[in-house]
């Protein structure tokens, strides 16, 4: 029998099937609280129906785990990772060497039980192609929501000649992602969508590991912001905006972003404002950590970039805490690239430590993101959602730790891991 059941599982992964799930407890992301005893028909991409147990034939059988919807990062760089030479990456590393760093962190993402990001900055467009060649089948990932390349402005966060000397680097360009006047704006929006992207993100404030001097000055004008937000809306698309100053996240909030992402140093002011205008906080707990830690340790950062790090990482949580007490809609968001890929889920004790309850922190990371993305069929298991789903062995609303061990993954259908009877 246990040789049928993995014969089962092989079948499901490789070419879709309609087949029944079990789940003692099932997250239900628009209430937030688990649901017992439930059964799931999926069949291919889709959940079918969400139905209490009734003796039917179950295919996979959790009947004493907990269930989730497959869980959503807003906030990744997934062709990129952090280390002790990654300011040398860019004199080293091709876009061959990029897009193979990104095959393989997109599968340590998916392992971790996120089946779907929203990819906030990347290079040469390889995260549009590889967001293309997994939803082909091609290769294993997670759902991909990419803004491509970051719009800076010259000197700016994100502007990718930062750190050459002068005659290093050919003058940036819209096509570089770095503009200067409403004109360029316009068409380095127009030239994402040309690229296929599914977003924008800006840089509306200096960051942390740029090598520039200001960590949170602004770095847009508002004519340059209304510029992108309008073209931006003729194209369909939301806007994400890097910020860590309150300046720069009040100019980009009364633009219309559709979120801030870090929100360093939000006061009550600011906290008015994205309640105002309806606007997410992507807080990247997880990134702040990391740079705090890492600040500390000699030559891991230039010393430009550790003053930063030392000064804005520690700042994150608390702002975090004053946002989420202050009623700002919270979505889940690492930034992982700066931390580690496949460590994502560590995020949730960075939140539940700053006051959020775990059931809170599954919803950010489930429901809330899939609204700040802007797709309904994932974030939740019901009729007609796509088939995402994790699975861990003991209740996450007692621990959040235990999502850091996801035992099930299933994304579209398919059992992308299954060590629930390891």
């Amino acid at each position: 029998m246990k040789n049928m059941a993995w014969v089962l599982l092989l079948l499901i992964s490789c070419s879709g099937w309609a087949y029944t799930v079990s789940c003692g407890h099932l997250f239900d992301s628009e209430q937030g609280q688990f649901i017992s005893n439930q059964v799931i028909e999926i069949d291919n991409d889709y959940v079918v129906s969400v139905t209490d147990y009734k003796d039917q034939t179950i295919d996979l059988d959790f009947s004493d785990g907990y269930c989730l919807p497959g869980l959503i990062d807003g906030h990744t760089h997934i062709s990129s990772q952090m280390g002790p030479g990654s300011y040398l990456s860019k004199f080293t590393l091709s876009a061959a060497d990029v897009t193979l760093n990104a095959v393989h962190y997109a599968e340590l993402t998916l392992q971790a039980g996120f089946t779907t990001v929203r990819d906030l900055g990347d290079s040469f467009g390889v995260t549009v192609a590889l967001r293309d060649a997994i939803n082909s089948g091609k290769l294993s990932g997670p759902r991909i929501f990419t803004s491509g390349k970051s719009l800076a402005t010259t000197g700016g966060h994100a502007d990718p000649s930062n750190g050459y000397r002068d005659g290093l680097h050919p003058p940036t360009t819209p096509s570089d992602g770095v503009i200067n006047g409403t004109a360029e704006a316009r068409r380095a929006v127009r030239q994402h969508y040309q690229d296929g992207t599914d977003l924008i993100k800006i840089t509306a404030t200096g960051g942390v590991l740029s090598q520039a001097t200001s960590g949170d000055n602004s770095q847009f004008t508002d004519d340059e912001l209304a510029a992108i937000i309008d073209i931006a809306e003729d194209y369909g698309f939301k806007v994400a905006a890097h910020a860590h100053g309150k300046e720069g996240m009040k100019r980009a909030i009364k633009a219309g972003v559709i979120s801030i992402e870090h929100g360093s140093y939000l006061d009550k002011e600011i906290i008015s404002l994205m309640k105002q205008h309806d606007t997410y906080l992507v807080p990247t707990l997880l990134a702040g950590d990391f740079v705090a830690k890492k600040a500390r340790e000699e030559g891991y950062f230039p010393p430009m970039v550790a003053k930063k790090a030392a000064t804005i990482g520690p700042i994150m949580a608390a702002a975090f805490k004053h946002a989420y007490e202050g009623g700002v809609k919270i979505a889940f968001g690492t930034d992982s690239g700066v931390s580690e890929h496949g460590r994502n889920a560590e995020e949730f004790a960075l939140m539940v430590a700053q006051g959020m309850s775990p059931a809170e922190a599954i919803v950010a990371a489930t429901k809330s993101a899939a609204d700040l993305i802007g797709n309904n069929q994932i974030g939740v298991l019901k009729a007609g959602s796509f088939a995402d789903l994790v699975a861990v062995k003991s209740n996450p609303l007692d621990d959040i730790k235990t999502l850091t061990d996801i035992s099930v993954v299933i994304k579209g259908g398919q059992v992308i891991k299954n060590e629930y009877n390891n």
